[in-house]
């Protein structure tokens, strides 16, 4: 468990400072210390494979990085998705975890919301609908709700 602590510790802090100006600077500098190098080294071919060397590494490890924080992400997204649609009296339970389903169930799927939107189009203006009185109309309607229940 441990250990398990240490690597996401580890992880966030890698990606955190592999996206900062910080990091971007700093392999901005390398390359142009790399560059500069050349004429001391007469452009060899070992000064060009320690730039490729060092890259593909980076490259490399970066890969499992970058998926390690994209699938937290995705969870995270998919788990806020579902409380809302938990949450709402409307939408409907079925549409919790439906990442599991094929992609062929998702067509299905998409289909379905596609006529929805077709026929939302022909009835109503989405200009009109989607206003911003309307959406102030609901932020308080839903302020008023939240205080009633407390």
């Amino acid at each position: 468990m441990n250990n398990k602590n240490l690597f996401e510790k580890f992880s966030n802090w890698a990606t955190n400072f592999t996206g900062s100006s910080y990091a971007f600077i700093g392999a901005v500098l390398i390359v142009l210390l790399w560059a500069v190098s050349g004429p001391v080294f007469n452009y060899s071919e070992t000064w060009q494979l320690v730039i490729n060397t060092g890259t593909t590494i980076i490259t490399f490890l970066m890969v499992f990085l970058i998926q390690k924080a994209q699938n937290k992400d995705g969870k995270a997204i998919q788990l806020k998705l579902n409380e809302l649609i938990a949450a709402s009296k409307q939408a409907s339970n079925r549409m919790v975890d439906i990442e599991d389903l094929t992609e062929k169930e998702l067509d299905q799927l998409h289909a379905y919301f596609v006529k929805i939107a077709e026929l939302s189009k022909q009835r109503e203006n989405i200009h009109k609908c989607y206003s911003i009185d309307a959406a102030e109309k609901k932020h308080h309607s839903k302020y008023n709700n939240a205080s009633q229940e407390l």
